[in-house]
């Protein structure tokens, strides 16, 4: 995050993908995070160590990774769901890897067939696995807190139920903590609340969000985290995203309105906007079948627009 006000990660070739309704090639693929990487994004979640019967679009999620790893300067993130995954990614060779661990019971059996406390067991597993690596070859683990605003399966998800996990992973060994509107329920005011929670009961372990734009609230929730101390932010270019086993979850923030939202503040994001809409340019021409969202990418910057100086 050095040389950066906020911080935003990648999320599209995984959480964009995994829930598109069509298949992007492999080769679609490559050409997009490097274009992601060409304008100034530094982390990219690339894929997830899933099973291939389940989220197709993610079989071929190894030779991303290392098709990632030849981009100087990029940080490539993958998810794991359980052990196993976690074992492919370390494999493959991902810098990051993150574990969703859902704060929604229900989520969490119909996401990884796992009980919240089963995967948290997991996650430790993994960073106990990770200990044993030569130093040069252990990837940082970040735990995300999924549902932690509200769940289409369950509904309300108690905050001290987000705050309990978020202390577990932090005693399993994880790096970071995200916080994750997984099916886009918060809103600002409980972003605020829960977002000093969950610092207050683990310090500077918190360091991120992982939001969805799904009643409009995305770019609200996010300056509302950036308020309350969050400096990381997950999001999706041209809003692709939601999550196959939560029901009624739909796209992420848009990374393009994220990043002109930051930089009309006067925020620095390192990111290159005409950069940025040539690698949108890719994604719809890889996938064309798929809609694509998002304000800036259609109307510009204002005339007279100046980076590092708030609007």
């Amino acid at each position: 995050m050095s040389g950066v006000d906020v911080h935003i990660c990648e999320v599209g070739p995984r959480d964009g993908l995994q829930n598109a309704h069509h298949l992007m090639p492999t080769a679609a693929k490559k050409a997009w995070i490097s274009a992601l990487a060409a304008a100034g994004l530094r982390e990219i979640e690339v894929g997830s160590f899933v099973p291939p019967k389940l989220i197709p679009a993610m079989a071929d999620t190894g030779e991303i990774v290392a098709h990632a790893r030849t981009i100087p300067g990029l940080k490539v993130v993958a998810l794991a769901p359980n052990v196993k995954g976690f074992q492919r990614a370390v494999e493959a060779g991902a810098h990051k890897i993150g574990f969703p661990v859902s704060a929604s019971h229900m989520h969490s059996v119909s996401n990884v067939r796992m009980t919240p406390d089963e995967m948290v067991a997991q996650v430790k597993e993994c960073c106990e696995l990770r200990a044993a690596l030569p130093a040069d070859k252990r990837p940082e683990i970040e735990g995300a807190v999924a549902t932690a605003f509200g769940c289409t399966l369950q509904g309300e998800v108690s905050e001290s139920e987000v705050v309990r996990i978020a202390g577990l992973l932090v005693e399993a060994g994880v790096d970071c903590i995200a916080l994750a509107d997984t099916v886009g329920y918060a809103n600002p005011a409980q972003m605020r609340r829960l977002y000093r929670k969950v610092r207050d009961a683990i310090g500077a372990k918190l360091d991120g969000v992982h939001l969805h734009n799904t009643r409009g609230l995305g770019l609200a929730n996010a300056l509302a985290a950036y308020e309350e101390g969050a400096r990381a932010f997950d999001s999706s270019m041209g809003g692709l995203g939601g999550c196959p086993f939560a029901p009624g979850a739909s796209g992420n923030v848009v990374t393009e309105d994220l990043v002109f939202m930051f930089e009309s503040m006067g925020l620095n994001t390192g990111i290159d906007f005409d950069a940025l809409l040539r690698a949108r340019e890719i994604l719809v021409n890889g996938i064309p079948e798929e809609p694509v969202y998002g304000h800036f990418a259609g109307a510009g910057l204002p005339k007279g627009f100046r980076r590092g100086a708030a609007a």
